[in-house]
């Protein structure tokens, strides 16, 4: 199987989401860590006059008890209004739809937005919540036994390394 193009699949899913957002009240909301450079980056190309968020779900994981903490653990930064705003959560990629499910708990802790949608770059099946992204530009099967990680290089470029568990 092809390692999808994590570059193009940026510019993909800008493409997509073009038509449908308000650069004067369109919000994006990155999912710690791929999500946010992702939703940086979307930021920027969708020339979105607020600045993006960022969320970490860690203590929103429905596993959280059985799985504690991770050592990499990032505070949220939500730095606009929530209440009636049109946002967008950005993340890399979707699988059981849990993460997401955390997110908007998250979310709507900061309060009630009009609108919530989700894009992701990358959607590889396997749901366990009835979830489905608004905008994704690229979608694939992959065994339950890998998964596919965005990886930032030095120079700012991302791209997807797959990874056996």
């Amino acid at each position: 199987m092809p390692i999808p193009d994590a570059e193009a699949l940026i510019t993909a899913l800008a493409d997509a989401m073009r038509p449908h957002v308000d650069p004067a009240r369109t919000a994006l909301v990155g999912i710690h860590t791929g999500g946010v450079w992702i939703a940086q980056r979307l930021q920027a190309a969708l020339g979105l006059k607020t600045a993006s968020g960022a969320i970490d779900v860690s203590f929103y994981r429905d596993d959280y008890s059985q799985r504690g903490l991770h050592a990499g653990a990032k505070s949220s930064q939500i730095p606009f209004d929530v209440d009636g705003a049109h946002i967008v959560i950005v993340d890399d990629v979707l699988y059981t739809g849990r993460t997401i499910r955390a997110a908007m708990n998250e979310l709507f802790d900061y309060g009630r937005p009009a609108k919530v949608e989700l894009a992701v770059l990358a959607d590889r099946g396997g749901r366990e919540l009835p979830i489905a992204p608004t905008y994704c530009p690229h979608v694939l099967s992959l065994p339950v036994a890998q998964m596919l990680a965005l990886e930032k290089a030095e120079d700012g470029k991302l791209s997807f390394r797959l990874i056996e568990k």
